[in-house]
């Protein structure tokens, strides 16, 4: 493992922490899609159920474990703990439009047509997209308090350390993944997008409600 995969691996796991410890301190989930979370909590899900078949490293296993057990953590926080304070008038993206679609894909485009690798190709997909829902809230409300500016960063950095990491390997290791090359690119964009939505409208509006 190469220092700009294991630094991109804490920067993901930062992120997620600082979201729970966000909501926890705050008590609220305002802002924060709840069909998002989910998302993720499904793709981590998917992605490492090899967990229950080979072991590769401590290191390995343990971050695993501690992706899923936070994902679940969060959508506990969102839809059970702080429920209350949940916006689902405004978190109403489709998500069936993007778990069919990427679900079929999965079946069509995968290295090998098994059961593992066909929901790990899943989970990749999905990964790329699971933000929509997200952004299509902010798009909707113009509010993010609790998605930190930490937050924000630590989700851009790890996007940015994974793309490294994929260049690094292409040199160094003669690895090349298209499938998770272009799913990463494709999240990467839309990370960016979330990015700009933040700037531009979640900023804009602070600023028209200091106006008197």
């Amino acid at each position: 493992m190469n220092v700009f995969r294991l630094t991109g691996d804490l920067s993901h796991l930062a992120a997620i922490i600082i979201l729970l410890l966000k909501i926890w301190k705050t008590r609220s989930c305002a802002g924060i899609s709840g069909k998002s979370q989910v998302l993720f909590a499904l793709v981590f899900t998917t992605r490492y159920l090899d967990l229950l078949t080979s072991f590769i490293s401590l290191y390995n296993t343990s971050m695993k474990m501690i992706y899923i057990g936070c994902s679940y953590a969060t959508v506990y926080l969102i839809y059970m703990k702080f429920k209350a304070t949940y916006d689902g008038n405004h978190d109403t993206f489709r998500v069936e439009f993007l778990v069919v679609p990427v679900g079929g894909l999965a079946f069509l485009v995968n290295h090998d047509f098994s059961p593992l690798e066909i929901l790990w190709t899943f989970s990749i997909y999905l990964e790329s997209v699971a933000i929509l829902p997200q952004l299509f809230m902010i798009s909707k409300t113009g509010e993010a308090e609790t998605i930190t500016t930490h937050y924000l960063f630590f989700l851009g950095l790890y996007r940015a350390l994974y793309l490294i990491n994929w260049i690094w390997r292409f040199y160094f290791e003669g690895f090349f993944d298209m499938i998770a090359i272009v799913a990463g690119v494709v999240q990467t964009i839309l990370y960016c997008d979330f990015f700009y939505l933040y700037v531009t409208k979640v900023l804009n509006v602070k600023k028209l409600v200091k106006i008197p």
